[in-house]
């Protein structure tokens, strides 16, 4: 079917009047005591509901007020810088282990963590067919588009897709979380080659290998990675496995659960939540907002030459014009975001050994510098300090990783956090329905003849 052109059609002639209904005065919010964002005056969030998933802690409150602290992570009760530190230590992977812990509740012992492994990989090929009816016959410019709409294909494939018993769930969490790889993997070759001109290469996953692994193996035409890569990989699904139960994607995920709808519609709805370039597809941001820095600094390990800069990004003058630097500041951490402090210490191995020291620099000098420029600009004590989106980007970029696959590397990583919070919220019951307060004069209805 033929696009049809609107712009001068009637239907389509939006007018002032138009405009102004759509146009709400977020300055009354107070006068009605609205939480605008899910949020108290103070930065902090509404509090919607009890977990026992992640915990993510970034201040405290004493006496009444807000007191930032170094950043913490906890996955079930368990410091993530511990997991990541017994992985390091032990030279193995650890994503594997996190899925585990954040369906089952409890940590592993090892022979149940094999098994889970072999379980993953029975469960990595998509369903006969899947590929080319659901993948390569409706080949999508967004790879985040695509994994939602295969998910919610997923449904069809299942001969008990609404059952919500919690053995179902787990079975169904675990086909989504092992699928995942796949699907990301055979979305990009099939958009970069139709759109891109680029070949087309598909490399079916190996049970044999962890997520990290089989993701590197895929996208890769040649298949060929490192083991240190592949740790780095690894890594970065561990940090981006959960983040509480008030993270945007994951509280879409619960909306949509506590409705009693099925796995596969409550996980596409967090994709999509994911896509927005505030929540997953901020990395892309930082990268956009890094190559205009690149472009106009012009020695980059000049700490005065980037300060200025960085102020006429803060003043609106360049850049997006946002007055945003991406990958600075987050709504929870203040002193330290744990996880851009694990990655950074990762991406500085990796700057070294793929020979990106001096641009791993410029990141650091940003993280250094806009701190003091944001207080000496907003004449305001608010601390903030680099979340994990401003690392993410030159790490993936260091992997070879294309920035199409940013945010659904994200997805794959997150998606066990959604499926651990829909499980919690399905046990709760209740359907989750806050309040609007409309504001709209009450006006008559004005016969046809008479307009």
């Amino acid at each position: 079917m033929k696009n049809m052109d609107l712009k001068n059609k009637k239907v389509n002639n939006i007018t002032e009047k138009t405009k102004e209904k759509y146009d709400i005065n977020y300055n009354n919010y107070p006068l009605y005591n609205v939480k605008r964002g899910l949020r108290n005056d103070d930065g902090t969030g509404v509090l919607a509901g009890l977990t026992s998933v992640g915990e993510v802690r970034g201040y405290i409150i004493d006496d009444g007020e807000r007191v930032p602290i170094e950043g913490r992570l906890r996955y079930r009760g368990v410091d993530v810088r511990k997991i990541v530190n017994a992985c390091y230590n032990e030279r193995r992977f650890g994503y594997e282990e996190v899925m585990f812990l954040l369906l089952y509740g409890y940590l592993p012992d090892k022979e149940a963590l094999n098994e889970f492994y072999h379980v993953l990989g029975e469960m990595r090929n998509l369903p006969v067919s899947f590929t080319e009816d659901m993948i390569m016959k409706a080949p999508s410019k967004n790879i985040m588009n695509k994994l939602a709409s295969a998910v919610l294909s997923m449904y069809s494939y299942d001969e008990e897709p609404d059952a919500t018993d919690l053995n179902n769930l787990i079975r169904q969490s675990l086909e989504i979380i092992a699928r995942l790889p796949a699907i990301i993997s055979y979305a990009y070759q099939t958009k970069r080659h139709y759109y891109d001109n680029g070949s087309f290469i598909l490399h079916s996953p190996r049970a044999d290998y962890s997520t990290a692994e089989n993701i590197l193996h895929m996208i890769r035409p040649d298949s060929k990675f490192t083991r240190f890569e592949a740790e780095v990989l690894d890594l970065m699904l561990i940090l981006h496995a959960e983040h509480g139960g008030g993270n945007n994607s994951a509280f879409v995920c619960r909306v949509a659960s506590s409705t009693g709808t099925d796995t596969y519609s409550a996980i596409a709805a967090a994709i999509g939540s994911l896509k927005g370039p505030k929540h997953g597809g901020a990395n892309q941001k930082v990268m956009a907002m890094m190559a205009d820095i690149k472009k106009n600094v012009k020695d980059w390990s000049n700490d005065e030459e980037i300060s200025n800069y960085l102020r006429r990004i803060i003043n609106k003058e360049v850049g997006d014009k946002s007055g945003l630097v991406y990958g600075m500041g987050h709504a929870v951490y203040s002193l330290s975001d744990p996880r851009a402090v694990m990655l950074k210490t990762k991406a500085k191995e990796l700057a070294i050994e793929k020979g990106c020291m001096k641009e791993f620099a410029l990141y650091d000098a940003i993280e250094r510098l806009t701190p003091d420029i944001f207080a000496e600009i907003k004449k305001n004590n608010k601390v903030i300090c680099a979340n994990v989106d401003l690392y993410s980007g030159l790490v993936y970029t260091m992997l070879d990783i294309p920035e199409d696959l940013f945010t659904p590397l994200f997805a794959v990583a997150r998606c066990v956090g959604w499926c651990a919070h829909r499980i919690e919220e399905i046990s709760n019951s209740k359907i989750i329905r806050p309040a609007y307060k409309n504001i709209c004069h009450r006006v008559d209805y004005i016969p046809m003849s008479e307009r």
